[in-house]
């Protein structure tokens, strides 16, 4: 989950997260002194005493409040509130890749629902869940969501002068996922269903003069396949492991769109421990579409520093790579940096320019049995800086 972060919420949550957990300016004689025993609590871990919420969210089925404050600027500042619930099933079957066939932990069901507005009236709130059934055999991921956005499409290519496009998208969108378990490797088949139902206004009505009728269809179904493989030491925060999945979702009028189109993605997450204190990232990212695909369902870079849908094309492509200081057992420092650059009609790939956004980051291990962080980022590219609340990895 990541939400736009802001100038205060984040600052308060990190706040309350430092006053529960030790100074990072511990001296060595007191980290060397034996400590007593950590009393265990609901909000305290029993190994560290430092503040964590593993017990409350798996224990207890307890929430994990996210403030959403957004400075993107596609669509200005605002915030709101998400809800997320845990609850922890029954452990997996070990596999043959546990050390010593230990069970292995199967990823907890989450569900929750979210709600938020920005200062340039737009809207959305919506309900969504990530679910395991079978010992992890199968798999669902899904939401549905009601939203009213005021966005600026950057007309693509360098051959004419940019434009920019003030319009507004309002319907409902529905995403269904779900996922078969191929024997018994981290390999699974999905199968989707995503659903878009819109209107499309704009503040100037003769900028529709820019689009193709096919370009303004408000109505867009189509059924999906993909092949996922995922080995991560843990979903949320992983240190090790990668996730690669390649995915093909084709609309066609027998299933409800308005446009026959095709879009594509394949994206690969890799992560490295150097030694005890360091983690490296790397991702690359690729997102393509063909036919008559609407002008607001466009590929486009997906950095943090650049406002989303910025950079437009019916091609889209992403490297970027993070590293993680674990600083303490708690605490964490991250930096990243990335590159992007969109092309396809309007440019060639040699033509096209590269996107580069980079920026930093503080975490925290808010529940130690999941391996999660939570934490805030500030990232700055090429026209905007902005800042981030993160929960689990950025990278999604």
């Amino acid at each position: 989950m990541t939400s736009r972060a802001p100038s205060v919420c984040p600052v308060v949550l990190l706040a309350a997260l430092a006053a529960a957990a030790p100074a990072w300016g511990q001296d060595a004689a007191a980290a060397a002194a034996a400590p007593a025993a950590p009393r265990a609590s609901l909000f305290r871990d029993a190994e560290d005493g430092h503040f964590d919420m593993s017990r409350w969210l798996l224990e207890h089925r307890g929430f994990l409040p996210v403030p959403i404050v957004v400075t993107d600027p596609a669509v200005g500042t605002g915030g709101g509130l998400a809800l997320a619930f845990f609850h922890r099933p029954h452990a997996s079957t070990p596999s043959e890749d546990d050390a010593g066939g230990a069970p292995k932990m199967v990823t907890p069901d989450i569900y929750g629902g979210m709600a938020m507005r920005t200062e340039n009236g737009s809207k959305a709130y919506g309900v969504g869940a990530s679910l395991h059934f079978d010992d992890d055999r199968w798999r669902y991921r899904g939401g549905v969501a009601k939203a009213s956005m005021n966005l600026g499409f950057h007309t693509p290519g360098t051959r004419a002068p940019p434009v920019e496009i003030d319009y507004n998208v309002d319907g409902v969108v529905s995403f269904q996922q779900g996922f078969r378990r191929l024997g018994a490797q981290d390999l699974y088949l999905g199968l989707a269903w995503i659903y878009m139902d819109v209107d499309i206004g704009f503040d100037v009505d003769s900028d529709r003069d820019f689009f193709t009728g096919r370009e303004l269809a408000s109505r867009s179904s189509g059924l999906g396949l993909s092949l996922e493989y995922d080995n991560r030491d843990n979903p949320f925060t992983p240190s090790s492991g990668w996730l690669g999945m390649i995915e093909g979702n084709f609309y066609l009028p027998g299933i409800g769109s308005d446009v026959a189109f095709q879009s594509y993605r394949g994206h690969a997450y890799g992560y490295w421990p150097l030694g005890r204190h360091f983690v490296l990232g790397g991702r690359a990212d690729a997102r393509w579409a063909n036919g008559d695909i609407p002008f607001y369902r466009l590929p486009y870079i997906d950095l943090r520093g650049i406002g989303s849908a910025r950079y437009q094309d019916t091609r889209a492509g992403v490297l970027e790579t993070e590293l993680r200081w674990n600083v303490t057992s708690r605490w964490s420092l991250v930096g990243f940096v990335g590159a992007g650059r969109t092309w396809g009609r309007h440019n060639s790939f040699g033509d096209a320019a590269s996107q580069v956004s980079k920026g930093t980051g503080v975490r925290y291990l808010i529940a130690r049995q999941l391996g999660m962080q939570v934490g805030l980022d500030y990232a700055w590219g090429p026209e905007d800086d902005t800042f981030y609340i993160q929960v689990g990895s950025a990278w999604r």
